[in-house]
């Protein structure tokens, strides 16, 4: 295994649909932050997008807005590896493999897979089911050391463990054993109409989810519709699902403030107060966001140069990891 400087941090995100408020807080805006601290490499997984039926032209349509989209919100080429996961052919390379050191019974007990097979009764497909695989074979590629993960998450890193030390106890030290890395806030956004659900891009409640690309008139109604519950206080309560909690959660991952410090900002303020404080940070943070998105999905040129390079780089390293694994297993 090669020896980086730098601990190595792997994440991929689904490009199908528009990027949301939960993606920004949940994994954009943690994958901004960790770039000077970590070798950073960040995929678009569209790959696993294909286990749920795509238009082609539209996930191809998403594949570079959401390319655009990420680098508007602070992904900075230079600084870390980010490209599309499909451009690398290691990654199915390396899943194929993977599959055949998985068994069955762990791929059974996942819960992406119980809860994916009930959305989408008319295919579950081969994929859908070994989907785990091809996301271990993202993370253990690049010899990663965490891989950012909000809670509902967290079982996918497990399995990727799980497989990589029966490799290892099969064929020898082979893969570096990846760590869960979960925020302590925003690692979980939930839905505005029903905060015991995820924000999801997919719901079809328009007025659950707020889209990174919302105009301020919009974010505005969709915020002022959020559930709240039967009080009156802006108060942090050990109820987690509480539609305030995730109200107060948005707002303190968007202004780095404290709970109590917005506890005392808004004692006797009232629901409807503290609801446009909230939408007026999530408009002024998405505002320059948009304003830089305009000009990049603009710039064909420059967004083709970064996918070209980082996959060029992308692939180099993952190039070796599987080498070495047809070396051990006499490929």
């Amino acid at each position: 295994m090669i020896k980086y400087k730098k601990k190595i941090v792997f994440s991929a995100i689904q490009p199908s649909g528009n990027a949301t408020l939960g993606n920004y807080l949940g994994a954009i805006k943690n994958w901004r932050d960790m770039q000077d601290e970590y070798d950073c490499i960040f995929a678009l997984a569209d790959l696993h997008a294909i286990t749920v039926r795509q238009k082609p032209k539209e996930l191809k349509e998403n594949v570079i807005r959401n390319y655009a989209l990420f680098i508007a919100c602070g992904i900075e080429p230079e600084k870390c590896n980010f490209f599309i996961q499909s451009h690398v052919t290691a990654h199915s390379q390396l899943a194929w493999i993977l599959n055949c050191h998985t068994q069955i019974g762990e791929l059974s007990r996942m819960t992406q897979f119980k809860d994916k097979s009930k959305q989408h009764t008319e295919n579950i497909n081969a994929g859908l089911f070994t989907y785990p695989c091809l996301m271990a074979a993202d993370i253990l590629l690049y010899d990663t050391n965490f891989v950012p993960v909000g809670r509902d998450q967290k079982q996918h890193v497990e399995i990727a463990r799980n497989i990589a030390q029966r490799f290892n106890s099969t064929y020898g030290e082979t893969f570096i054993l990846p760590e869960p890395l979960i925020p302590k806030l925003g690692a979980k956004i939930m839905s505005l109409k029903n905060p015991e659900k995820k924000m999801s891009k997919s719901s079809l409640d328009e007025d659950s989810t707020i889209f990174i690309l919302d105009k301020p008139d919009l974010i505005i109604k969709k915020i002022k519709r959020a559930v709240t519950d039967s009080e009156s206080s802006v108060k942090f309560t050990e109820n987690e699902t509480t539609g305030i909690n995730n109200l107060i959660v948005i707002y303190s991952c968007i202004t780095n403030k404290t709970f109590l410090e917005i506890e005392i900002e808004f004692e006797n303020k009232g629901y409807g107060f503290f609801k446009n404080k909230v939408a007026e940070a999530i408009i002024e943070k998405f505002s320059s966001i948009q304003k830089k998105f305009d000009l990049l999905i603009k710039d064909k040129d420059f967004l083709e140069k970064c996918q070209k390079e980082s996959t060029r780089k992308a692939s180099e390293k993952a190039s070796i990891t599987l080498s070495r694994i047809y070396e051990k297993i006499g490929l």
